[in-house]
């Protein structure tokens, strides 16, 4: 490196550092090189995306900074879960091979033993002569080595492969466990979403924010009548709608089963209300079909509870939470297909 390239690394440096602090950016090597680039202005897209999430939400949270990180630096090959998953399958399918080698072994096995009675047979009813006798002996013995080196053979080639899957399951789990987003919907995790939350209780940048807990109504009914399929699409379908409404830097979590997050940026209690009644209404006009089955579920509903963050006390996540929980528990009370508070 030049002496003017390492001059212009540490002006970079100096500007990076600075901002990191002011968003309370943890100082992690990914988050440095997301923050380099962006005082370098070397990737125009990723500089536009922090302005715009920093416009949005008065802050850049770890969690959004992951995001950016992983959308315009990680290496896709080595972040990208499916590609373990595809790998996890490639193992399955060489142990079904290998699994299908050795079940042909074993009849070659009974192939052998019929062709070595059958020898036998003739050495003990036609008389055969010593050296005939040798012989048979001799083939007996060829074949059985044969077969144990073949047996031998795929055993350690199952053996292999099940400790490969067992150390690629355990890297897919740990990789599960960090990613940010749910399998089945696409949303945000509850991991993420938790994360989030704490960021922004702690950073008065990010304040005022809202709070909607959102819930499908009548979950265990709808996949008792219909199955789990048919519940997995609707599931998929409501997460869709929310993922429709998350502009301005509304953000949505699967936070469990069928239970459903947003945090809403500046917003206050009442226009977070007029948010979530819009949600509402448009999941009450979806209708779900499952085109294998001939199924069709046009009653879709949804209780939701708002709270807006009280930066005056100063409340954690948790309490947050707790309140806007409260509020989806009195929706369902009162019959569902609701947003509460309605003052």
């Amino acid at each position: 490196m030049s002496d003017d390239q390492f001059q212009q690394s540490t002006v970079f440096l100096k500007k990076a550092v600075p901002l990191m602090m002011k968003y309370k950016v943890p100082t992690t090597p990914t988050n440095y090189a997301l923050w380099y680039t962006y005082v370098a202005n070397t990737d125009p897209k990723l500089t536009a995306d922090v302005d715009t999430t920093v416009h949005e939400h008065g802050t850049c949270s770890p969690l959004q900074s992951d995001i950016l990180y992983q959308k315009h630096m990680a290496d896709k090959h080595s972040q990208n879960i499916g590609s373990l998953k595809q790998s996890l399958e490639s193992m399955m399918t060489e142990m079904s091979h290998s699994m299908s080698d050795t079940l042909q072994d074993t009849d070659a096995f009974h192939s052998v033993l019929d062709k070595t009675f059958e020898q036998l047979s003739r050495v003990e009813n036609e008389g055969l002569s010593i050296d005939e006798t040798i012989a048979v002996v001799r083939n007996v013995v060829k074949d059985s080595q044969a077969l144990t080196q073949s047996t031998r053979y795929f055993k350690h080639q199952l053996s292999d492969a099940q400790q490969e899957i067992a150390q690629l399951k355990q890297n897919l789990a740990e990789m599960t466990e960090q990613a940010t987003h749910d399998g089945l919907t696409g949303l945000l995790n509850r991991a993420a979403f938790e994360r989030e939350i704490n960021a922004y209780t702690e950073n008065a940048q990010t304040w005022p924010f809202a709070l909607v807990l959102v819930d499908l109504d009548h979950f265990k009914q709808l996949n008792d009548t219909y199955g789990h399929v048919l519940g997995d699409i609707a599931l998929k379908q409501v997460a869709k709608r929310l993922l429709d409404y998350c502009r301005e830097g509304v953000q949505a979590f699967r936070y469990g089963g069928e239970e459903f997050a947003l945090l809403l940026p500046k917003r206050r209690l009442n226009s977070a209300k007029r948010t979530a009644e819009t949600l509402r209404a448009a999941i009450d006009r979806m209708v779900i079909k499952d085109r294998r089955r001939g199924q069709t579920l046009d009653h879709i509903t949804v209780s939701m509870g708002v709270a807006e963050y009280d930066e005056h006390a100063r409340e954690s996540g948790a309490d947050l939470i707790y309140r806007a929980d409260q509020q989806l528990y009195k929706a369902k009370n009162l019959g569902r297909n609701r947003v509460m508070p309605i003052n």
